[in-house]
């Protein structure tokens, strides 16, 4: 799915008469507010200069705003293109929407844990990746009870899970 916005003049919208444009939404700010003007100055009101956004596709569950910084816009765009759904969760999940736009992509780096089967799948893959695991006798390993120590670590706080796809997305609360 494109990732869009659709901006409506609003002269001629209070006017009665429906006038904009779906722009592409995954790309610079500047080609946006470009494509803004142009849909303005195709506008039949005369003195046209005011815009919402009235529609989007392909942000997610990510809300946008009729009057949304249109840079911001254009990152968060972009960072779904490279992410995908794993971008639009984690910003819903994590409070993104109060990082400064420059700090979008890195804090969602350093929180993104993977999308797994489940919780115990997530919980063994981190104690795989850390080496942890390996540190326990063969036979503890044996009997180590994944889906207590995955509840442990949400409940601490240390990490949050978003079921969503048919995975479970994991994301670092620091």
């Amino acid at each position: 799915m494109e990732i869009r916005i659709y901006v409506a003049c609003l002269a001629s919208y209070n006017a009665g008469e429906l006038h904009g444009k779906w722009i592409d939404a995954n790309q610079t700010a500047d080609e946006i507010h470009a494509e803004i003007s142009e849909m303005l100055k195709a506008s039949r009101e005369i003195g046209a200069e005011e815009w919402a956004v009235h529609d989007y596709e392909g942000f997610g569950e990510i809300s946008l705003s009729e009057w949304p910084d249109i840079g911001r816009v254009s990152k968060i765009a972009g960072l779904i293109e490279d992410h995908g759904d794993a971008f639009s969760l984690w910003y819903n999940t994590q409070d993104a929407q109060h990082f400064e736009t420059d700090e979008l992509e890195e804090k969602f780096l350093e929180q993104w844990q993977g999308a797994h089967d489940s919780k115990e799948a997530f919980a063994d893959y981190l104690l795989d990746s850390t080496g942890q695991l390996k540190e326990m006798p063969e036979l503890a390993q044996r009997y180590f009870d994944f889906e207590a120590y995955a509840r442990d670590l949400e409940l601490g706080g240390d990490y949050s899970f978003v079921r969503a796809n048919g995975q479970i997305y994991a994301f670092a609360n620091h």
